[in-house]
């Protein structure tokens, strides 16, 4: 017994001393392999010694004399099926690391379409522009007397081709798309989207061959001033959408070219050059606000609002009191308020009774109401108003604040069209007042009561585009030059030449083209040359 035991530590001393050698040999050539292959060789290996180590240490235990323990000649088959497949993977990997550039030709044609030559690339055979002439398109005054905008400008075919090209048709439409954000019928197109042609131009009545160079053609409508301006609410968006398309013979180009813009129609609704007063009167207290502010504010720039508080303070006779009603917060916001019609499309009216609508079952409704309400502006101050509490008849408050819309709102300008679409905007001020009293003769003894009030007051606010100008078409006058007066030149009798000065001024014709005789002249102002 003791003899086996001496020879199991002295044959694990030397498979330590083996393990620590092969440790080394590895540490020295994972430096130079790559991270891949050493993580695969270090799994392969750890295992392979961790069984061989286990077989050796159990054949020292059943042989009395046994030779020095080889970790290398002993390696378990699974461990060695696990080695050398781990080496076919490193070495099919060493293989295939080569990287290989791969080509897609599609790409660079992708990005060939997306220049501004259009669909068909930089051999367009001929493409589409517009240049409106007309000045921004503002309608000025509210949809019953405004005479509306004039629109013109230049369709341009700009034909590439050396030897031309032939189109079949040339025509240009002007719509008004209305969107319902909320529609009568959830998912349904035809109800959420409506079309309104305005104007249909048609520049070729017949085919027509058009030489290589830029090709002109004027267009122009007058939008009427009860249309509804460009917006895009929560509830509606309208947007005037201009479409042209020309037609090539199929030998030419088998696409056809188009050109779709969006025009910007705007409306500007007139200004009071003084501001709106208001008073209002907060009871059961005495206090009195008068307020100055702008009906017509603008969406870029500042608002000032002047307010002023009255009776604030009361005189109690019996206890010998003050109390004082003192301001504590002002808040400002500017509230937006949408309405509109959603209709219903032909498939989704509802149909008529047979029998008639009467009072007790009136028809149905072909048209949904919607409306929504949403902040455009809003602040809260707690400071920056002056207060005067120095006597009961003279106690005020004094404040002017700006108020303006926020940096990112989505806001609409007021309007009101025929179709149900309305636009509103108020001004709401909000006022936290706390009630204190204070001995007659001492007023500096302030205590506070606990009372409190809301004080709020509504405004009806008009935002409207700034009207530039401010001339309507209809309006304009011609243009006058400095220097030309508004009626022909009149010419004075002294100025005028008789027959005798003109003869004395100027030469005859004839005798210059003679040459050099005498020149005979007759009695009627006609004069002759003799020759001989």
């Amino acid at each position: 017994m003791p003899h086996r035991v001496a020879s199991f530590f002295k044959a694990s001393t030397n498979s330590l001393e083996t393990q620590v050698l092969n440790l080394k040999k590895k540490n020295a050539t994972r430096r130079k392999d790559s991270p891949n292959r050493t993580r695969a060789r270090e799994r392969a290996s750890g295992s392979a010694e961790r069984v061989s180590t286990y077989a050796g240490s159990v054949e020292d235990d059943s042989e009395d004399s046994a030779p020095p323990y080889t970790p290398r000649a002993e390696v378990a088959p699974p461990a060695r099926k696990m080695m050398e497949r781990t080496q076919s993977y490193d070495s099919d990997k060493h293989k295939d690391h080569h990287h290989h550039r791969l080509s897609f030709p599609g790409i660079h044609l992708l990005r060939s379409s997306s220049s501004k030559d259009g669909l068909f690339g930089s051999s367009a055979p001929a493409t589409l522009d517009w240049k409106l002439e007309s000045p921004p398109i503002v309608f000025y005054g509210d949809a019953d007397n405004s005479s509306g905008a004039l629109v013109s400008g230049q369709l341009y075919v700009d034909v590439k081709r050396d030897e031309g090209i032939e189109f079949e048709s040339f025509e240009a439409t002007l719509n008004v798309h209305v969107v319902q954000k909320r529609p009568y019928v959830p998912h349904c197109h035809e109800c959420a989207n409506q079309y309104t042609e305005l104007k249909k131009w048609v520049f070729l009545e017949r085919p027509l061959l058009l030489a290589k160079g830029r090709h002109p053609f004027p267009f122009s409508i007058l939008l009427e001033g009860h249309l509804p301006a460009s917006m895009d609410g929560q509830l509606v968006s309208i947007a005037y959408e201009f479409k042209a398309e020309a037609i090539p013979k199929s030998d030419s180009s088998p696409h056809p070219i188009r050109l779709e813009k969006t025009l910007d129609v705007k409306r500007s609704l007139p200004e009071q050059e003084t501001p709106h007063h208001s008073v209002r009167v907060f009871p059961p207290t005495n206090i009195k606000a008068s307020v100055h502010y702008p009906q017509a504010i603008h969406p870029i720039g500042n608002n000032t609002l002047s307010l002023r508080l009255d009776g604030l303070a009361k005189h109690n006779l019996k206890p010998n009191t003050i109390e004082y009603w003192k301001l504590k917060k002002l808040t400002w916001r500017l509230e937006e308020t949408a309405k509109a019609i959603a209709p219903a499309c032909a498939k989704h009216t509802p149909k008529e009774p047979k029998d008639g609508s009467t009072p007790e079952t009136p028809p149905p409704k072909k048209g949904l109401p919607r409306s929504d309400t949403r902040v455009i502006g809003e602040k809260t101050l707690f400071s920056g108003w002056k207060s005067n509490y120095g006597s009961v008849s003279d106690s005020v408050v004094e404040i002017e604040l700006d108020y303006f819309l926020s940096k990112h709102s989505k806001y609409n300008c007021n309007t009101k069209s025929r179709d149900g679409t309305e636009v509103a905007h108020q001004l709401m001020v909000e006022m936290v007042v706390s009630q204190e009293w204070a001995p007659m003769a001492k007023p500096n003894l302030v205590t506070q009561t606990g009372v409190g009030r809301i004080l709020r007051m509504h405004f009806q606010t008009v935002l409207t585009e700034r009207a530039g100008l401010g001339i309507s078409w209809d309006n304009e006058a011609p243009p006058v030059y400095q220097d030309v007066p508004p009626s022909p030149p009149s010419y004075c009798e002294e100025m005028r030449l008789g027959a005798e000065g003109i003869e004395d001024v100027i030469e005859p014709l004839d005798a210059v083209l003679a040459g050099p005789g005498p020149v005979r002249r007759s009695t009627d102002g006609r004069s002759s040359v003799s020759t001989g």
